[in-house]
């Protein structure tokens, strides 16, 4: 399983038409479900994300009926993309109860062949991975990191999830692996300390090559890192592409709270960004350090308010190839946040 995530107004309204005719079916062949709705909002000035079309996507129910379902099942498994996707409106409330006909999907630039379950999957269980910036430029900030860490946690987690708390500096340091139990990684937040310096990049690859990439589950889970940081690093020998590919590998979203509360954004929040954007996550960036709480809280509140579509691209090749994902609301009202794509897996030997 693969997780993952127009425009000007001549595309509009050539979508327009679509979007009404599908509708029509779709109301036509089954009850009308409730308006969408919307839950608390995002901390004001955060930024939302949409990516503007290279080619106009099409709803997802004008998919042509599969019609090889008997030879397709065995492929079923390698075929399949798991996509998890966030939507706002334009004040950045988070959107619920919209349907599968409210959205159009490009994957790797066509409309895929087949979606097999669209849902709001505000329960599916959680993988999370606290990653804290340990290193020496953020001393005077760290204790309000790890308050805000612990009272993250009591918020989000639930009996079937689990989670991890690393520090980073020129290393990273495991102090508390997957688990659910509160008390242990409260411990484990409590037991980091500040100093050294920075390799951001290397922390951010090895922890998704070694905590979420070789996760093996047999339900569906939501994978996801938040990582807190200024954005600066002086160490690695990774890159930021090397690390952001390494995430998209290990089907991981990623939310970056900055540290930063200069007067303007620097660098490093640049970075964050990046990082947050291509991984379907968000950027936060408290005006006070000591709203880095809210950040932890507008993370939570996502992560509850996705939705899940699972489908089967088409012209699929098991080649190991990165595979570009465009996800969009037909409704210009609403953003879509969702990952930019997804590594194929190969072929077996």
């Amino acid at each position: 399983m693969v997780t993952m995530r127009i425009c000007r107004n001549a595309r509009w309204a050539a979508i327009a038409l679509v979007w009404t005719t599908a509708a029509l079916a779709a109301m036509a062949q089954a009850p009308q479900s409730a308006p969408p709705t919307t839950t608390r909002p995002q901390t004001p000035g955060a930024p939302t994300s949409s990516t503007p079309a290279q080619q106009d996507a099409v709803p997802l129910e004008q998919r042509p009926p599969d019609d090889s379902q008997a030879t397709e099942t065995l492929q079923l498994f390698s075929r399949e993309v798991d996509l998890f996707f966030t939507v706002t409106d334009k004040k950045g409330n988070f959107v619920t109860g919209l349907q599968q006909q409210n959205f159009g999907l490009l994957d790797n630039g066509r409309p895929p062949e087949r979606v097999i379950r669209f849902v709001q999957q505000t329960n599916l269980p959680l993988r999370v991975g606290i990653m804290i910036d340990t290193s020496s430029s953020i001393r005077q900030r760290f204790p309000f990191e790890q308050q805000s860490a612990i009272d993250f946690l009591l918020q989000v987690m639930h009996p079937t999830d689990r989670a991890f708390v690393e520090g980073f500096d020129v290393q990273t340091d495991i102090e508390q692996d997957f688990t659910n139990r509160i008390d242990l990684l409260d411990t484990g937040i409590s037991k980091l300390r500040p100093g050294g310096g920075t390799a951001l990049f290397d922390s951010l690859y090895k922890t998704c090559r070694d905590q979420m990439l070789t996760l093996r589950q047999t339900a569906d889970v939501r994978k996801a890192l938040v990582l807190v940081s200024d954005g600066d690093d002086d160490y690695s020998r990774a890159t930021e592409s090397d690390a952001i590919k390494m995430c998209q590998r290990a089907q991981t979203i990623v939310y970056t709270i900055s540290t930063n509360t200069g007067p303007s954004k620097d660098r490093g929040d640049d970075v964050l960004v990046r990082i947050s954007a291509a991984t379907g996550g968000q950027a936060f960036f408290p005006t006070r350090i000591q709203e880095v709480a809210q950040g932890f809280l507008n993370i939570e509140a996502e992560l509850r308010s996705q939705y899940s579509l699972v489908y089967v691209p088409s012209d699929f090749k098991q080649d190991g190839s990165f595979r570009t994902i465009y996800l969009q609301s037909l409704d210009p009202r609403y953003a879509v946040r969702a990952e930019k794509g997804y590594f194929a897996p190969k072929a077996p030997e």
